[in-house]
């Protein structure tokens, strides 16, 4: 049997007249009549194989019976191509091997599609058939580019003196979020375990242990309507450190992306990366993970708009609504019906009631507004208007009036739509921001009480500790997240580390003391016996991957993921399974007439 000497990606000009073994799949082959041709690939690259009936008549003749995807093995000289035949686009592109022997390791059927041509086909074919799928050097890069970031990961915080442990797949249902995964207990009948959504309060119990410094990569379990860029079942890079503050959390995951982006693309992340507060970032473009690769910040103009004689706006604004928009830089590219139909429809998919807009214009020393809604400013406020975003001619200003919060959630997306359209930004380049400043807690209008904005082990800031008493509204928490490019690829906190401050919490949470014990009892009992002050981060693993390989879909970073339904098409889980496996855990399944069909869009 042939030994392999050397990879599809290795060979070089310099390695000419070596002789070498070389193994993998056909990717593609060509028989020219008298040579044959055949491309040798493998996870590391291509390497061009050829057979000549001349030197080699048995080699020539088995490789005019190999097919694409067949396992072979190849024997040859190393040799430059001949001259015009060099291929740029590979590494191996100036050589090929003259074989002397071939041996057949495999016969293959003919793929269900063709692996050049992945990209057309329907993913729940690719899914079915992930062994074939997984075999494109797109995929084969993206899997090399996961296992170099956690490479990065784990020698970074070696080296920081972090230790990296294992918590619990098989843990208590501690209801706080998205819905748990539950695992039925044989051996404690009628009890179940839930899949870890986090580590969240094992990471803080080691801080309580003394451990003083954690990571973890580590699965994580949400029953949630997946989408593009989220998985039922995920990753995280979860940290956690002791005798910290905000800064300290900051300053080394910061260091740890820079070094992550240097080691993977090569790019040299300028630090420390800014900051910005969540009003701002939600006041300047209306959502608190900004894509900061374009300016176009939005505008409140409610105090102009207020003068106007357009009753759509006036009335908004005194039934506690605002006006506001944003300057989308020589937007009179869109047409009316781009404008009235494309847009439009655009930001009433996030619930804005219809667009307001103008486009700016101007005739010799005079900049104006055009538009149906112009009439209803008078000539000063236009120029107020003009001068408010710095508008020039060609420009487009479009408007949202509703609630804060329906305006900033249609022109947030409508902006980075506007963006992309008009080529705003150089889409290889990276923007990072640290969002800082959150409020602890959220109002929640239907139940009439508090949420936690991220968690409710999540501390107030110093400052805003008597608040909890007298004004919970506008308590500021510890919080941080970490954005690039418009997508959180990070989380995290300043933990609670008090038992009456989390108790405090609780309380304004609705969480009565017996659902604090019944929940998080473990916990609790664990603050009162010497918590440090400790806080961490948590990054999602795949969502970093995807930006680093530029994919939209995170089942594309995911080496066997599930579909919008959550199931593994190629093993077809989840599957009913045998009525004695239910037996044993005193469970019984109940038949329904209907599934109802997930309609989640990706799109959102």
């Amino acid at each position: 049997m042939l030994k392999r000497t050397h990879n599809c990606g290795q060979l070089r000009a310099e390695d000419a007249d070596k002789k070498v073994v070389v193994e993998g799949w056909v990717h593609s082959y060509r028989d020219h009549g008298n040579l044959v041709f055949i491309d040798l690939r493998d996870r590391q690259g291509i390497t061009q194989l050829v057979f000549n009936p001349d030197t080699r008549p048995e080699a020539h003749k088995l490789a005019r019976t190999a097919r694409c995807e067949w396992v072979i093995a190849a024997e040859g000289v190393v040799q430059p191509r001949s001259e015009g035949m060099e291929n740029p686009k590979l590494p191996t592109g100036q050589i090929e091997v003259a074989v002397q022997r071939l041996d057949i390791l495999n016969v293959a059927k003919t793929p269900p599609f063709e692996l050049d041509g992945a990209e057309k086909t329907g993913e729940e074919l690719r899914l079915t058939n992930r062994y074939i799928d997984l075999r494109r050097p797109d995929m084969q890069n993206r899997l090399r580019v996961r296992h170099n970031v956690t490479s990065v990961v784990r020698d970074y915080f070696d080296k920081l003196g972090f230790w990296e442990i294992e918590t619990p797949m098989l843990a208590k249902s501690t209801p706080e979020g998205a819905r748990d995964f539950l695992v039925p207990s044989r051996l404690v009948p009628n009890s179940f375990y839930a899949l870890p959504q986090s580590p969240q309060l094992f990471k803080q119990i080691l801080m309580i242990s003394g451990v003083d410094k954690y990571f973890q990569i580590v699965r994580c379990f949400r029953d949630e309507d997946p989408r593009a860029d989220r998985q039922a079942e995920f990753t995280q890079i979860d940290v956690e450190m002791s005798f910290v503050d905000s800064d300290d959390v900051i300053t080394v995951n910061e260091k740890l992306v820079a070094r992550i982006w240097k080691e993977i693309l090569g790019i040299d992340v300028q630090l420390p990366m800014r900051r910005m507060t969540y009003k701002e970032a939600v006041d300047n473009y209306g959502i608190d993970r900004p894509d900061l690769r374009f300016d176009m910040k939005l505008k409140d103009i409610s105090d102009l708009a207020w003068q106007t004689s357009f009753k759509v706006f006036t009335s908004t604004i005194e039934n506690g609504g605002v006006v506001k928009g944003l300057c989308a830089p020589a937007g009179d590219h869109y047409s009316r019906s781009d404008i009235e139909k494309t847009l439009t429809n655009f930001a009433a998919d996030y619930d804005a009631k219809g667009l307001a807009w103008f486009k700016v214009k101007t005739e010799g020393e005079q900049t104006s507004l055009i538009g149906g809604l112009a009439k209803f400013f008078t000539g000063e406020l236009q120029q107020q208007l003009l001068q408010r975003f710095d508008a020039k001619d060609g420009d487009l200003l479009l408007f949202v009036a509703d609630s804060e919060a329906v305006a900033n959630k249609a022109l947030a997306p409508l902006r980075c739509r506007i963006a992309r359209d008009l080529k705003l930004y150089n889409p290889d380049a990276f923007e990072f921001v640290w969002v800082v400043d959150f409020p602890l807690f959220e109002w929640n209008e239907d139940e009439k009480r508090y949420d936690s904005l991220h968690h409710p082990f999540t501390s107030p800031v110093e400052q805003d500790m008597d608040k909890l008493e007298t004004d919970p509204a506008n308590i500021c928490s510890q919080a941080y997240d970490i954005v690039v490019n418009g997508s959180e690829i990070g989380g995290g906190s300043i933990r609670i580390h008090n038992p009456k401050t989390q108790q405090k919490v609780f309380d304004l949470l609705n969480i009565s003391r017996q659902q604090a014990r019944d929940r998080f009892g473990f916990f609790l009992k664990a603050l009162e016996y010497g918590a440090p002050p400790h806080g961490g981060i948590a990054f999602g693993l795949d969502r970093l991957v995807m930006l680093l390989t530029k994919t939209e879909n995170i089942r594309d970073v995911i080496a066997f993921p599930k579909t919008q339904r959550g199931q593994c098409l190629m093993t077809d889980a989840p599957s009913e399974v045998d009525p004695k496996q239910l037996d044993e855990l005193n469970l019984r399944v109940q038949k329904h007439s209907h599934i109802t069909e997930d309609k989640t869009d990706d799109s959102k």
